[in-house]
């Protein structure tokens, strides 16, 4: 077996040795299968992954051998181990979904995604960590025995939610991607913790079929890398039309569209058009979602995001502030999880008859963890969210929100609306039991503003605070402006260069 040294290696990077003959796939995964139990199931016990496949290095020399007899690559990211979030049935792996209630379920069959990414040449390591029942912001939930997950950057840090391992494990070298989920922010909330980027596309570009939902209408699986091109290149692995899921005649939409440009979401990255169209950018801040300066937290988020903004000025970016109107309103009133999860979860869980049928049957109503006071609540939601007299009017104002958002973009011109992802570096995991965020919605994520609106966001690094703690910020987009916010945040990797590997890993 050859040494590999997989720390912040890339797609480009490790097709290039395989091709070269410098090291195989089977090389590759067993680096990171090392990696893995050296320090996420032993020494500082990360605590990013669950359940390890048995399988992939029985897979890794199945491509190798396809390569070898071909003389070319099985798909786009053939060799390539990838993690998983516990979400996503994957076939003949333990797959929880978040919840100790799930333990010992092992899927019959993949999830159409984790197929898709499969067919590409995916190599599956296993799952990771997440948020109990992808309902909280921090990472311990009773499939991992309440059990943290570190950050990689500072022991004793969370890392957010929900697709809390997905992240930590990019971060940290224990995989070259992961496939994380979103809802109201769970890939940009890891992302921006973890130093790492990550994308919550348009709703229905990506099939949740297989996928534990959490609110249906607003839920989108999607990558989370170390560089802006390989979170590209496995969203084109990922998008597509899926028959079992009817939202994605919004994938259908955008190819009939010609959308991604030049067939693949990562095809103008290696040119010169991030950086061009950054320095002709006009992003839209959202002086709002700044927390205030008066509170030490913010102002160490604040100040690496408005560093940022200053490298970007130089460069030729305007930065526009921008207003939206009754704009907290609409992030606070128009969330529906507590009218519909409970009937979201208790669907997919009928698909699974040697599973609890209801939720609410699986969480108490009184919380074991102070964390989980909004999971309660969710649990014990109307069983038909068509019966709870809010819902009407928190869907009218939620279709308001994405018009408001829409116009204010269209109308200033904008390539984008900017803002960090949330308000506070990393908190501290006492900080889950310790009264600092008496309610979910006290947590000081900006996130829901892309996720009310169903609109694209990419989170990516852009620094880290006084005491090495990773900023990220968030850029949203129009329906179908994937592209564009990747290429944007290229531009920004490229002038920033945010992304730096843990020390102490």
């Amino acid at each position: 077996m050859s040494e590999v040294n997989v720390h912040e290696i890339t797609v480009d990077q490790a097709h290039d040795g395989f091709r070269a003959g410098a090291f195989t796939a089977y090389d590759l995964t067993s680096a990171f299968l090392h990696r893995i139990q050296k320090l996420d199931k032993s020494g500082p016990r990360i605590n990013s992954t669950l359940a390890i496949s048995t399988s992939a290095l029985k897979e890794a020399q199945g491509l190798d051998a396809y390569f070898q007899q071909h003389g070319e690559f099985k798909g786009r990211i053939h060799g390539i181990p990838i993690l998983v979030k516990d979400q996503a049935d994957t076939a003949e792996i333990e797959t929880m979904y978040g919840s100790g209630a799930c333990k010992g379920n092992i899927p019959a069959a993949d999830a159409f995604i984790v197929h898709k990414l499969k067919s590409e040449g995916a190599i599956i390591l296993g799952k990771t960590v997440m948020s109990e029942w992808a309902s909280t912001w921090f990472s311990a939930s009773s499939a991992s025995n309440w059990e943290f997950t570190h950050n990689p950057y500072k022991l004793g840090y969370d890392v957010g939610g929900s697709s809390s391992g997905s992240a930590a494990a990019v971060a940290a070298n224990f995989a070259l991607l992961a496939v994380a989920e979103d809802t109201g922010g769970s890939i940009r909330c890891p992302a921006s913790f973890t130093n790492t980027f990550g994308i919550r596309c348009t709703p229905g570009l990506i099939s949740r079929a297989g996928f534990c939902p959490l609110v249906k209408v607003q839920d989108t699986p999607g990558p989370i890398a170390r560089t802006v091109r390989d979170m590209a290149l496995m969203l084109d692995c990922m998008v597509g039309f899926d028959v079992e899921d009817p939202f994605t005649g919004i994938a259908a939409t955008a190819a009939s569209l010609g959308l991604p440009r030049g067939g693949s979401y990562a095809s103008t990255l290696t040119s010169g058009l991030p950086l061009a169209k950054l320095k002709g950018a006009r992003i839209g801040v959202v002086r709002a979602l700044f927390g205030p300066a008066t509170d030490t937290s913010c102002a160490a988020v604040n100040s690496v995001i408005e560093v940022a903004f200053d490298t970007l000025k130089l460069e030729g970016t305007a930065f526009i502030d921008i207003d939206i109107p009754n704009l907290k309103h609409h992030m606070t009133f128009t969330p529906t999880y507590l009218q519909r999860s409970r009937s979201d979860i208790n669907s997919f869980l009928a698909t699974k008859p040697h599973l609890p049928q209801d939720i609410a049957n699986i969480i108490p109503k009184e919380p074991t963890e102070e964390f989980l006071h909004f999971t309660s609540q969710m649990a014990h939601g109307p069983a038909d969210p068509t019966t709870d007299p809010t819902y009407l009017s928190k869907i009218l104002a939620r279709d308001e929100f994405k018009r408001s958002l829409d116009s204010a973009i269209a109308a200033n011109q904008l390539d984008a609306l900017a803002f960090p992802d949330v308000q506070i570096p990393p908190p501290k995991h006492e900080d889950a039991t310790n009264g600092r965020f008496p309610t979910c919605w006290d947590f000081p994520v900006n996130t829901l503003l892309a996720s009310q609106a169903r609109l694209p966001a990419v989170s990516m690094p852009v620094g880290f605070t006084a005491d090495g703690l990773p900023v990220g910020l968030e850029l949203v987009g129009l329906e179908y402006a994937e592209q564009s916010l990747i290429e944007l945040a290229r531009g920004v990797e490229i002038l920033i260069g945010g992304r730096r590997a843990p020390l102490n890993l």
